[in-house]
């Protein structure tokens, strides 16, 4: 049989598909969070808009928020790893001094004022994710794992108000807006966002699906 006729009866190759590799959800400590902070630095430049040149002054701007949080009683962290860092999320319990609130515009809701005396809220910090895997779930998995690592009755966030993407899904998975804050002096503001963890199920976990990061709920 001619070589050409041989080759041409045989099925053809197939490549085998190649299965995505799975997301793995890790937690880090204190310690491992400042040990890897420049990684987690990296993958936060990467996804979060900025002009150019405020690359290095946001990436400083990060670290120091993300040590600062680390040796914060009650800090908890999650990291997702494919083969790479594919995102993060992380927070802390809020004062019960009620210091948390002091950029919040006008009459503070007085089951806010009892349940931060009590310990019992707690603030999502940060919240990042690449791209290539925000149709994987992988946000909402992080912030579910970091708020089930606590006793809170309600967890907090403060987003930015133009950005109809994150506030829209935000009151879709059951988080309500309760009013605008500021973070700082000359800052805009922002919407301060609330969700009842309370009565939480697994299949419904209420928890935040976005697709880069959220602001850091954090009012000074």
């Amino acid at each position: 049989m001619p070589w050409s006729k041989f080759t041409r009866s045989r099925k053809p190759r197939t490549t085998p598909v190649q299965r995505p590799r799975e997301t793995v959800l890790r937690r880090l400590n204190r310690w491992q969070a400042e040990e890897q902070r420049e990684d987690l630095a990296d993958l936060y430049v990467e996804c979060c808009p900025s002009t150019p040149g405020q690359e290095f002054p946001l990436r400083e701007a990060f670290i120091e928020r993300l040590v600062a949080d680390a040796r914060t009683p009650g800090f908890s962290m999650r990291v997702a790893e494919t083969a790479t860092l594919t995102g993060f999320a992380f927070g802390v319990p809020l004062e019960r001094d009620g210091s948390w609130w002091q950029g919040f515009e006008g009459v503070l809701p007085q089951y806010l004022e009892q349940l931060t005396a009590s310990g019992h809220v707690f603030a999502i910090s940060e919240l990042v994710v690449h791209p290539y895997a925000r149709e994987h779930g992988v946000a909402s998995r992080l912030v579910e794992r970091v708020l089930a690592d606590n006793q809170a009755s309600l967890a907090v966030t403060l987003v930015d108000q133009a950005d109809p993407v994150i506030n829209a899904a935000l009151q879709s998975w059951g988080w309500r807006r309760i009013g605008l804050a500021r973070s700082g002096p000359g800052t805009g503001r922002l919407r301060v966002m609330v969700l009842p963890l309370a009565g939480r199920s697994g299949s419904e976990p209420g928890a935040l699906v976005h697709n880069t990061h959220t602001q850091r709920p954090r009012v000074t």
